[in-house]
C-alpha cells in the first residue's frame, strides 16, 4: 500500500518513544543511590513520564486530526530530544522527575497518532496485522530501553542513557520530517464537531467506555508490575542491574514473538479467544514471579508475560482504532490516555506496596485481577462480534 510509505519513519519514532518510556525501570536502584533515596522513591521518574504521557493525549488527538498526524509526530519527537538533554543534566531527583514529565509530554504524540494514522490508511480487516508490524519497532524500543537503561547506569552513568535517547529522538525526527513532507495536509473546509463534542460522543457508547476502562486497569497492573521486576530480581536474588534489565527485555521478546505470530494466532484462535488467552498468560506469569523459588523461573515468566500482554493489548488497540472513523486521532488518543493514566496509577500503587509490603505481594494481587479482566473482555468482545455478524 503506497499510503504506508511513511510507516518506517513513524515506527522509528515509536522505537525511541518506547525506549525512553522504559529506560528508568532497570536504573531505579542506581537513581536511588545517586540521589540518596530508595528505589521506590526513584520510581516517580517512571510515574511522572506515564502521567504526562496520558494527560497530553487530550491535546495530541485533536492536533493530529487537524494538522496531520505525521507532522505532529515530527514536532513531538523534536521536543523529546530537547527534554532528554535536560534530563541528562538534572542535578536532583526532583528536576529529573520534572524533565521526565516533559519527556512523557513529548512522547505522548508519537505512538497513538501513528496508530490512528494506520487506522486512516489500512482497512479494518488488515489493521491488526499492520499494527503488529508497528509493534515490532515499539517492542524493540522497550527491550533496548529496559536493558540499556540498567546497563549504561551500571557501566558508566545514568546520564549517558538520556544522552543516547536524545540522539535517537533527533534522528527519528529527521526521518519523520522527510516523511511528513510527502504527506498531504488535512483538507481545509467545514469544521467538524469540537473536541468536547467528539469526546462526549465517544463516551456515550458503552463499548468505548468498556475499552477505556479495560485498558486503564490493564495498564495499571501490567506496567506497575513491569516497573518493579528489575528491583525485585535485584533485591531477592542479587542480580546486577544489567542482568535484571536483561530479564525485563524478555518481556519484549515475548512481544516480538507475538508480532511474528499475530496473523496465525488470529486465524486459529479468533480475536475474542486471543484476548482471553493473553490474560491467562499474564496471570500465570505474574503468579510465577510472585512465588518463584529461584531466578531461573523469571526467564519463562517474563517471556510469557510479554506474549500475553500483546495478545490482549493489540486486540484492545485494534478495537480502539475503530471507535470513531471521523475523529480517529481523538479516539485513539483517549485510549492511550486511559492506558497511561492507568500506568501512572499502577506504578504509584506498586511503589507503595513495594515499600510497605513487598514487590511479590503486588505480583500476587495483580495476577487474578488480570485473569478476570481479560476473560470478561473476551466474552464481551465475542458477544459484540456475533451481534455484528448477525446484523450483517
Amino acid at each position: 500500500m503506497s499510503g504506508l510509505r511513511a510507516l518506517p519513519a513513524l515506527a522509528c519514532a515509536g522505537f525511541a518513544s518506547m525506549a525512553s518510556m522504559r529506560m528508568c525501570d532497570a536504573m531505579l536502584p542506581a537513581l536511588g543511590q545517586a540521589f540518596a533515596t530508595s528505589a521506590a522513591d526513584a520510581a516517580q521518574t517512571v510515574s511522572a513520564f506515564a502521567l504526562a504521557y496520558g494527560l497530553l493525549q487530550l491535546v495530541y488527538g485533536p492536533l493530529g486530526d487537524r494538522f496531520g498526524k505525521p507532522r505532529v509526530v515530527m514536532f513531538a519527537a523534536c521536543g523529546c530530544a530537547v527534554t532528554s538533554v535536560l534530563a541528562a543534566l538534572a542535578p536532583s531527583l526532583g528536576l529529573l522527575t520534572f524533565a521526565r514529565s516533559l519527556m512523557g509530554a513529548g512522547a505522548a504524540g508519537v505512538i497513538p497518532l501513528t496508530m490512528a494514522w494506520i487506522g486512516d490508511q489500512v482497512p479494518y480487516e488488515r489493521r491488526q496485522e499492520v499494527l503488529a508490524s508497528l509493534l515490532t519497532y515499539t517492542v524493540l524500543g522497550m527491550m533496548l530501553g529496559a536493558w540499556a537503561g540498567g546497563a549504561i547506569a551500571q557501566m558508566a552513568s545514568w546520564r549517558f542513557a538520556f544522552v543516547a535517547v536524545a540522539v535517537l529522538f533527533g534522528v527519528s525526527a529527521i526521518g519523520v520530517a522527510r516523511a511528513a513532507a510527502s504527506q498531504p495536509a488535512p483538507a481545509a473546509g467545514r469544521q467538524g464537531p469540537s473536541y468536547v463534542a467528539q469526546t462526549a460522543l465517544l463516551f456515550q457508547a458503552s463499548w468505548a467506555r468498556t475499552i477505556y476502562a479495560v485498558v486503564f486497569v490493564e495498564g495499571a497492573l501490567v506496567f506497575g508490575s513491569l516497573a518493579f521486576i528489575p528491583t525485585s530480581l535485584h533485591d531477592r536474588f542479587g542480580l546486577s542491574l544489567v542482568e535484571a534489565g536483561g530479564m525485563v527485555a524478555l518481556f519484549g521478546v515475548g512481544g516480538l514473538l507475538y508480532s511474528r505470530l499475530a496473523r496465525r494466532l488470529v486465524q486459529v484462535l479468533g480475536v475474542p479467544r486471543l484476548a482471553a488467552c493473553g490474560a491467562i498468560c499474564l496471570a500465570l506469569a505474574l503468579a510465577t514471579l510472585a512465588a518463584m523459588p529461584s531466578v531461573a523461573f523469571a526467564v519463562p515468566a517474563c517471556l510469557v508475560a510479554g506474549l500475553g500482554f500483546y495478545m490482549l493489548h493489540n486486540t484492545l488497540q485494534t478495537c480502539a482504532t475503530q471507535l470513531s472513523t471521523t475523529a480517529r486521532g481523538t479516539g485513539v488518543s483517549l485510549f492511550a490516555c486511559a492506558l497511561f493514566l492507568g500506568q501512572s496509577s499502577g506504578v504509584l500503587a506498586a511503589s507503595l506496596v513495594a515499600a510497605r509490603v513487598s514487590t511479590t505481594a503486588w505480583f500476587a494481587a495483580a495476577s487474578p485481577i488480570l485473569l478476570a479482566l481479560g476473560l470478561a473482555f473476551g466474552v464481551r468482545l465475542h458477544a459484540r462480534l456475533s451481534k455484528q455478524q448477525a446484523a450483517a
